[in-house]
């Protein structure tokens, strides 16, 4: 396994036409695959943001146009492409799913995850109801890229540290956090929180997001993509424009922390008892 993950986060506004959202994902992967990374990581809902009667009309399947292209580009460029994540229609549910698509360099769709906590919350003055839209997943998920285990998340699991000890304890050392996030939330909360998963984990955060206005409303998306370090430290953020940010990130940091600090060693399940709590 190597010891350094090079990964590169795009950063992009998001309008109502699919076509030209992922266009500018591809010219953006494009341009990332020149830093040579080994993995390129979109944010949530790079391919469409609007209400959910639009949402159910543009939606795609798995195996169509979009995920296929991005497979081929995965193919041609030879990375690892995770492609943020899309809401998907599937047999299975007559909702959709908030899905990241894990795409190997060999083209193929290697892990999916459905986002497990759907957005539903009261903020700026809106009520946000994912829950009407999407069908909340139930599996927690680690990838392997490059022999590296990844973790995978979608934005407002960022609020659950349950989910993210979950995927330290089953070897993640980099979770991935695609987001649409909030202006006002993320003003507040969003490096706050990413630091705070990144520093009780002893993991690497690596969290691109959407940036500027987005439909239907004309409201604000945060932005601020970022990495930060398994001490709690941003090693990379992006500016407030749609563009890539390409990150190293050294392995051996994560073991040295855990075992300077070995608060994950210290854990103590035996008296954790949920059943007390619920």
């Amino acid at each position: 396994m190597s010891n350094q993950l090079r990964v590169s986060m795009v950063q992009m506004q998001i309008t109502a036409d699919v076509n030209t959202n992922v266009q500018k994902a591809v010219d953006l992967i494009r341009e990332a695959a020149k830093s040579n990374p080994d993995v390129i990581v979109l944010p949530e809902n790079f391919h469409f943001f609007g209400t959910k009667e639009e949402f159910n009309k543009v939606a795609e399947t798995i195996d169509g146009p979009t995920i296929t292209r991005f497979r081929s580009l995965a193919k041609e460029l030879e990375i690892y492409l995770v492609a943020g994540t899309m809401k998907l229609r599937s047999d299975d549910s007559e909702k959709l799913k908030n899905i990241c698509c894990v795409i190997n360099p060999e083209g193929e769709i290697q892990d999916v995850y459905n986002k497990i906590h759907t957005f539903n919350a009261q903020v700026g003055g809106r009520t946000y109801a994912g829950s009407q839209v999407e069908e909340a997943g139930e599996d927690i998920v680690v990838t392997s890229i490059n022999g590296v285990k990844v973790g995978l998340s979608v934005c407002f699991d960022i609020r659950f540290p349950e989910m993210f000890r979950i995927l330290a304890l089953k070897g993640a050392k980099v979770i991935l956090v695609p987001a649409i996030f909030m202006l006002h939330t993320g003003k507040d909360h969003w490096e706050v929180l990413l630091r705070a998963r990144a520093i009780e984990n002893q993991v690497y955060i690596v969290a691109p997001a959407t940036h500027g206005k987005f439909p239907p409303n004309n409201e604000w998306s945060y932005g601020r993509s970022m990495a930060i370090d398994p001490w709690g430290l941003v090693i990379s953020q992006a500016s407030d424009l749609d563009g890539v940010v390409t990150t190293d990130l050294n392995l051996d940091l994560v073991e040295d922390i855990r075992e300077k600090v070995p608060s994950l060693a210290q854990r103590r399940p035996d008296v954790y008892n949920w059943e007390e709590v619920e």
